[in-house]
């Protein structure tokens, strides 16, 4: 009986430390990912691979900027634009909202020209109903208030547990809810979120985006040049730091 009792100890023992040493390899693979996925989000323009270089060539400005392109703060002397071509279902546009532009918006109001413009993945099932949604609101003169319902109640419409909604009953249903939210008249509201004229809007951004070079989202550019972290970027206050320099340094010319 002590002999079997001996062996049941070993073997317990051998599970248990087999246990351990799995229970150690998932959180050295979890560490791995996290570190490497925070490099990837800094190191990349978006969700479908990199854009344009830092400190390629300027982008004209009116490639960069229409007359009915959707502003969220504006700057009295126009000295500085900032102008960010979005996918609203890209996870990379709402962490970088989360992490970035929204405090850039906040802090720099009055100070920088801050200009949104639609460009929607293909791979992003809501991306284009999203963008209807944002600019269905713009010609009740409510884009900033829908840009904002939409990024922060993210989880709602975008996401299906940890997976990328393809819901668009869903979404619709939570963009009619923001509209209502914000005081749209939402008859109008119904009529343009399908209207050529809407669509032709998005499409307009789309092209222009091509010609700015942009291949990913978000992809930003100051004063025309393309933002890009420097390499090895790891975190928001980084992140913040460096846009700031750059912003502080048009400013300051």
């Amino acid at each position: 009986m002590r002999s079997m009792s001996k062996n049941q100890n070993l073997v317990t023992q051998k599970n248990s430390g087999m246990t351990t040493n799995i229970i150690l390899t998932i959180i050295v693979v979890i560490v791995a990912v996290a570190v490497i996925g925070g490099v990837l989000l800094f190191n990349r323009s978006g969700d479908s691979g990199g854009g344009n270089a830092s400190g390629g060539p300027t982008v004209a400005a009116d490639v960069l900027r229409k007359p009915d392109s959707n502003v969220l703060t504006e700057a009295p002397d126009g000295k500085v634009t900032v102008v960010e071509f979005l996918d609203y279902q890209c996870s990379s546009c709402r962490a970088y909202y989360e992490g970035l532009t929204k405090k850039i918006e906040q802090d720099y109001a009055g100070k920088v020209t801050f200009v949104t413009r639609n460009y929607p993945l293909e791979m992003h099932a809501l991306a284009q109903p999203a963008a209807r949604a944002a600019e269905a609101a713009a010609l009740q003169g409510k884009y900033k208030e829908m840009y904002h319902a939409i990024f922060d109640n993210y989880e709602s419409w975008a996401q299906d547990g940890q997976q990328l909604s393809s819901d668009k009953n869903r979404a619709n249903a939570q963009f009619e809810k923001f509209a209502q939210q914000i005081g749209l008249d939402m008859a109008k509201y119904r009529q343009d979120l399908n209207s050529p004229q809407v669509q032709q809007k998005i499409d307009a951004d789309i092209a222009d985006g091509q010609k700015a070079g942009v291949s990913g989202t978000p992809t930003i550019f100051i004063n025309g040049k393309q933002f890009q972290p420097e390499s090895g970027t790891q975190s928001f206050t980084e992140l913040n730091k460096q846009f700031r320099q750059q912003l502080d340094q048009e400013l300051n010319k």
